[in-house]
C-alpha cells in the first residue's frame, strides 16, 4: 500500500529483531497479576520503579527538547525512543485501568479511588504522546523500518519496566537470564542493521535523467542536474 521496499540488509535486520524478541518473550518469567488498583499503586510507588519512571521522563524530555530539533529527521531512534519509553508507562497504567474496570463490573466500584483517575490520566498523556511521535516517525522514515524497530524497542522497554515493578526476575535461573541477554543483544544488532540500512538509502538516492530530442529522435540522456538552454525553435527538451 505504501509502495516501500527493504533492501536485503533491511530484511535481515527485520528477521534479526523478530528472532531476538521471540527469544526474550519465550524466556521471560511469568508475570505477576495484581488483584486491585491499590496493589498496583503499591508496586508503582516502590523506590526502584520510581527511579525508572524518573529516568524515563528525563530521557523523554531530553529527546524532545534537545535531540528532536537536531537529529529527529535523520535518526529513527529519536522518535521511536520517545514512543517506546512512554509506551512502557502506558502498559502499567492500562493494566491498572483494566483491573479497575473489571472490579467495577463485578460490583466493587473503583471510581472513588484517586489512584484510578491518576492511572487514567497517565495513560491518556502517554497514548497521545506515543501516537504523535509515531506518526512523525512514519511520515519521516520508511514504514518497513519503523514497524520492527518500534516493536523491538517497545517490547524490550515494557519487559524491563515490568521486571522492575513486579520483580519477576528474582526467582529465575541463570540460563534463562543468559538467554534473555542474548535475545536482547540480537535485537540490538537487528536495530543497528535497520538504522544502517536507512542511512545507506539516504546516501544512495537515484539521480533522475532527462532526454534530448531533435526532430523527434532521441539524441542522448543527461543527468537532470545539468541545465541546458536551446535557442533554436526546432529543438525542444522533454
Amino acid at each position: 500500500m505504501l509502495k516501500e521496499r527493504l533492501q536485503k540488509m533491511g530484511i535481515l535486520g527485520c528477521i534479526t529483531c523478530i528472532v531476538g524478541s521471540v527469544v526474550i518473550v519465550i524466556h521471560a518469567p511469568q508475570e505477576h497479576t495484581p488483584n486491585s488498583v491499590q496493589e498496583i499503586w503499591a508496586l508503582a510507588t516502590q523506590p526502584d520503579f520510581l527511579i525508572y519512571v524518573a529516568a524515563t521522563v528525563s530521557v523523554v524530555l531530553a529527546l524532545v527538547l534537545h535531540f528532536e530539533p537536531r537529529c529527529g529527521q535523520t535518526n529513527i531512534l529519536v522518535y521511536l525512543g520517545i514512543c517506546s519509553l512512554m509506551g512502557s508507562l502506558t502498559v502499567v497504567s492500562i493494566k491498572a485501568i483494566g483491573i479497575a474496570i473489571k472490579l467495577t463490573l463485578d460490583g466493587i466500584s473503583q471510581i472513588a479511588y484517586p489512584q484510578t483517575w491518576f492511572f487514567l490520566t497517565v495513560a491518556a498523556v502517554c497514548v497521545v504522546t506515543q501516537l504523535n511521535y509515531l506518526n512523525k516517525a512514519l511520515d519521516t522514515f520508511n514504514a518497513a523500518i519503523v514497524s520492527p524497530v518500534y516493536y523491538v524497542m517497545f517490547t524490550t522497554l515494557t519487559i524491563i519496566a515490568s521486571a522492575i515493578m513486579f520483580k519477576d526476575w528474582s526467582g529465575q535461573d541463570v540460563s534463562g537470564i543468559a538467554s534473555e541477554i542474548c535475545g536482547f543483544i540480537t535485537v540490538l544488532s537487528g536495530t543497528i542493521i535497520l538504522h544502517a540500512t536507512r542511512e545507506h538509502e539516504q546516501t544512495t538516492a537515484p539521480v533522475g535523467t532527462v532526454t534530448w530530442y531533435v526532430s523527434g529522435d532521441s539524441l542522448k540522456g543527461a543527468e537532470e542536474e545539468h541545465l541546458i538552454t536551446i535557442h533554436n525553435s526546432d529543438y525542444y527538451v522533454q
